[in-house]
């Protein structure tokens, strides 16, 4: 992977989850332009979501500032999209000491963990300032949680985390993920903070595209 890929987005948002519904601030701001605020890909990404369903991607890594910073909004506008969406987060990595997280998202997901746990990873690593960068640290942290610590080493190792992690890989290459937080929409479209500005606007982007999609575009 590219030393040279920038690993975060420069722009976050510093509103309210409670403060974005889809399609709520759309109609007051000026469409979003494609190359500018998002782009769309030269060749379709994988799309695992059913035939007649939009699939939206997050691209995230638990270390990354600007993905913990996003995760409440993102949380309460995913709650809130309509059922013609499906919605998935993808933990990258850009560079090797990146996959432990990567598996422990997964594991996660495999235990039923995420409502959760996912959200606690955030608050462990920024704001208690917990080192969970080895498969060691991470088990030990989720013996706290009251995790068994047998089983989920067990998940975290099973070839179906190992071949989801894979998974992600192709998804932010075929995405060209450059930085986090960003979305992919449909397999056809890609925005960030840096390309919308703010993670909010972000949002903003990805209803847009959505509604491109449902009209065939």
């Amino acid at each position: 992977m590219s030393m040279n890929r920038r690993y975060f987005c420069a722009a976050t948002t510093t509103l309210v989850a409670a403060g974005l519904a889809p399609g709520s601030v759309l109609a007051q701001a000026r469409a979003p332009q494609a190359g500018t605020d998002f782009v769309k890909l030269n060749k379709s990404a994988p799309v695992d979501a059913p035939a007649g369903k939009i699939e939206v991607l997050e691209f995230f890594w638990y270390n990354c500032p600007h993905c913990n910073a996003f995760e409440p909004l993102l949380d309460a506008w995913a709650q809130k999209l309509p059922s013609d969406v499906v919605f998935k987060r993808v933990p990258v990595a850009f560079q090797d000491n990146y996959l432990p997280q990567q598996r422990l998202y997964y594991a996660l997901e495999a235990m039923g963990l995420i409502g959760q746990l996912h959200s606690r990873v955030f608050t462990a690593i920024h704001a208690e300032r917990q080192n969970l960068v080895s498969e060691q640290a991470i088990t030990d942290w989720m013996g706290k949680q009251g995790v068994d610590k047998a089983l989920f080493a067990s998940h975290f190792n099973s070839f179906s985390t190992v071949s989801k992690a894979r998974r992600a890989n192709q998804l932010m290459n075929a995405y060209q993920v450059e930085g986090v937080p960003a979305l992919g929409v449909a397999g056809r479209f890609y925005t960030d903070g840096a390309m919308a500005k703010t993670m909010d606007r972000a949002l903003q982007v990805v209803e847009f595209l959505m509604a491109e999609v449902r009209a065939g575009r």
